[in-house]
Parts: C-alpha cells; sequence; structure tokens
C-alpha cells in the first residue's frame, strides 16, 4: 500500500536523476546523493554489497566511483509501484565502436521512497559478466586511485516492509 502519492515520487526521482546526470556531468561529486538518502538508508551494489546508513553509503560512493570518472550512468526509464520505484540507467564507458554504438551494459535499481524528498533503499542490478565483457571490448582501463571491491561483501538485499 502507498504511503506517498505517485506524483510526488516522480517529482523527487526527477531531481534525484538531475543530480545523477550533473555528476555524470563532472559538476557536482558523488556526496551530492545524500541530499536524496534518508540518514537510515540501505544502498546494495552488486560488487561492492551492502551499505546501511548515510555514512556509509557516502563512504561507498567515494570508494567504488574513484577511477570510473570517465564512465556516465544515464537514465533511461523508470516505473513507480505504491511507495517503490524501478529505474533502467546504462553503464555507459566512454568511446563508442565504429558502428557508432556505445560500449555500456544495462543495470536497474529496485528503491523505495520514504518521504521528505528521499529514498530510504537502493540496490543495484547488474549483469556482471556482461559488464566484464563490455570493458574487455572497449579497452578501458581505470583511472587513477581506482579500488577493487571487496572480497568478501554482505548482500543481504531484503527490507522490512
Amino acid at each position: 500500500m502507498a504511503r506517498f502519492p505517485e506524483s510526488e515520487i516522480r517529482e523527487v526521482y526527477a531531481h534525484y536523476a538531475d543530480t545523477r546526470a550533473r555528476i555524470d556531468r563532472g559538476e557536482l561529486g558523488w556526496q551530492a546523493m545524500a541530499q536524496h538518502l534518508s540518514e537510515d538508508a540501505v544502498f546494495v551494489d552488486p560488487a561492492w554489497g551492502r551499505y546501511d546508513g548515510l555514512p556509509t553509503i557516502l563512504k561507498f560512493f567515494e570508494d567504488s566511483m574513484t577511477g570510473l570518472e570517465d564512465w556516465t550512468f544515464p537514465l533511461e526509464w523508470m516505473a513507480v509501484d505504491g511507495d517503490h520505484l524501478l529505474t533502467g540507467w546504462q553503464n555507459r564507458l566512454p568511446g563508442q565502436r565504429a558502428d557508432g554504438t556505445y560500449y555500456q551494459a544495462p543495470g536497474m535499481s529496485r528503491m523505495r521512497y520514504a518521504g521528505g524528498g528521499r529514498f530510504d533503499y537502493e540496490q543495484d542490478l547488474i549483469n556482471m559478466v556482461h559488464m566484464i565483457e563490455v570493458i574487455r571490448e572497449s579497452g578501458w582501463k581505470p583511472g587513477r586511485g581506482f579500488r577493487n571491491p571487496p572480497k568478501q561483501v554482505v548482500r543481504l538485499c531484503a527490507w522490512e516492509p
């Protein structure tokens, strides 16, 4: 059952999408995402695992996104069901193939709106095999400060209703 109007969720997501686009253009750093997440938010990444609480999530953004400054993550679509949001986007590497297509692999985010302009849950879903294939095909090399994901992570994804 929805606690918030769909129009509010869509409006808040539009602001979220604008922040993401500004990060992609280098106008903002990943710390700008703090305005979109609740203090008790949970973020689950397919490679880096689960992070609980805003300070931990912001540190995760810093650790996981350093060295990927030449990547972009264009958002393509979204759907709302109750307080839940599903988005589709691309992991886009720099450059293009000879035929003009991008080196990219699709991703999806499962999110929950908590009110007050903030989300309290995000789980990103990416086919990591596809992502690695695209990285190899493109010849992309990590930028300065790149870190590999931890070898052991918590991947617990469920939330309480």
